[in-house]
């Protein structure tokens, strides 16, 4: 059984609205006949516009399946996935963010944020001005001629939101960005993305394993049960976000009691 704690009614169906996002009895299979896996569904899930939902759940449960589909890399083998009202297109409607950085090495961290800028179709005039937005916008202010390799693995996953970003797309996902990091880079980015994701507005799906992480990042967190993954828990998370102390929110009660519940959650799911 689903356990469902809503702040409201959520929407029947995405009727177009930018950043609305709609899995409905989506089921997604891979191979055929007496190989296929049924990696997830039946799962129905409906996001709002400017949600920031973190899908949870032990490995081989079917997170980033799941965020394939809302990405368009796939297709779901039942049900249907609709991104603002329309069935998603790669890098058409969302921005991905991959677990590691995937930057051009022969480029500059700037050289790197122009070719984002110019596969979006910003005018060439307006490059040096957006390039300097973005890379603020994560951080990395007067970063532009520095090569990719005289940066940390913080700063190139830092280098890779701000080019995700670029494309100003409704959606953004982030499958496990920081699960290579140290505990402490981790930490700066979760805050990083927090802040940066508040102030865009845009509509966020994150999947990782932690539900520490799950609890501090997201407005919505979405356990999933082991492989086929189905949805065990849809919480909606009332911590305050934007320009709020990070530790502060971290040692609060309501966090730790959030934290324990996600955990548990995901350890009963698993078992």
């Amino acid at each position: 059984m689903v356990s469902r704690e809503t702040d409201g009614a959520r929407p029947a169906e995405d009727t177009g609205r930018p950043g609305a996002v709609r899995l409905a009895d989506v089921t997604h299979r891979y191979g055929e006949g007496d190989d296929a896996v049924t990696a997830v569904g039946p799962v129905g899930l409906d996001i709002e516009p400017g949600e920031f939902v973190v899908l949870v759940g032990a490995s081989g449960c079917g997170k980033s399946t799941l965020l394939r589909l809302i990405a368009g890399f796939e297709r779901p083998t039942r049900g249907t996935v609709t991104v603002s009202g329309a069935a998603p297109r790669p890098g058409q409607q969302a921005g991905v963010v991959f677990q590691q950085p995937r930057l051009l090495p022969w480029r500059t961290v700037g050289g790197n944020i122009d070719l984002a800028l110019r596969y979006a179709g910003v005018p060439r005039d307006l490059w040096e001005t957006r390039r300097a937005e973005l890379l603020h916008r994560v951080g990395l202010d007067g970063t532009e001629r520095r090569r990719v390799w005289e940066i940390s693995g913080g700063q190139q996953q830092r280098v890779a939101i701000a080019r995700t970003l670029a494309a100003d797309n409704p959606v953004l996902l982030l499958d496990e960005p920081f699960a290579a990091l140290d505990a402490l880079t981790r930490e700066r980015l979760q805050e990083d993305v927090r802040r940066v994701t508040a102030r865009t507005g845009g509509t966020t799906v994150f999947v990782t394993h932690s539900a520490d992480e799950a609890v501090f990042l997201g407005s919505r967190v979405v356990v999933l049960s082991r492989r086929p993954g189905t949805v065990v828990l849809d919480l909606p998370v009332g911590l305050p976000r934007g320009d709020v102390d990070a530790e502060d929110v971290r040692g609060g009660a309501e966090f730790a009691a959030l934290r324990a519940r996600v955990a548990h959650e995901v350890k009963a799911a698993a078992a």
